[in-house]
């Protein structure tokens, strides 16, 4: 490649790029997740949760890990605008807010930010989500797929997160 050339994306064909392929480990959060459940790890021994799903602790190096389900709450660390993707399915969805949320028991994960409100596909066009850091979500599901979306805003509210989108 020459400096300043432009390298061209090339199109891939019969492999989707938005859904993992579960192995023997991960199969119980893909299968909780399809349940419209999002699990996350948390440690016996320093009692911290983590995500994504190891078969270790990442803070203490420990085995002693277990499944937990999780809130299904968030707040939004960061977020982008994808204005192109050339993987499928993302041509086809573009633009869409890929964003990372911290979980309300601790871990960030990436995600994709759905339903965004009052945004149109104009709107996040133009690059204005109209998100804020911090923002309260709340987990959703697309095809066994965690997302989130904002959470709804009235007094006393109960969450009913793992709602299918």
């Amino acid at each position: 490649m020459v400096a300043g050339q432009r390298v061209r994306a090339v199109p891939v064909t019969g492999h989707r790029f938005d859904r993992p392929e579960p192995d023997a480990f991960t199969r119980t959060y893909w299968d909780a997740a399809a349940e419209g459940r999002l699990l996350i790890r948390r440690c016996g021994d320093c009692g911290r949760a983590h995500h994504y799903p190891r078969e270790f602790c990442p803070h203490c190096w420990s085995e002693n890990v277990t499944w937990e389900t999780a809130s299904g709450r968030a707040t939004l660390y960061t977020w982008s605008v994808v204005h192109r993707n050339d993987l499928p399915p993302f041509p086809d969805r573009v633009p869409y807010v890929a964003a990372v949320v911290e979980l309300a028991e601790g871990p960030r994960m990436m995600t994709e930010i759905v339903d965004a409100g009052e945004s149109s596909s104009a709107t996040l066009a133009s690059g204005d989500a109209g998100l804020s850091d911090g923002a309260e979500l709340v987990v959703a599901f697309r095809e066994g797929v965690p997302v989130f979306t904002r959470a709804p805003e009235f007094p006393g509210r109960q969450e009913f997160p793992g709602a299918p989108v």
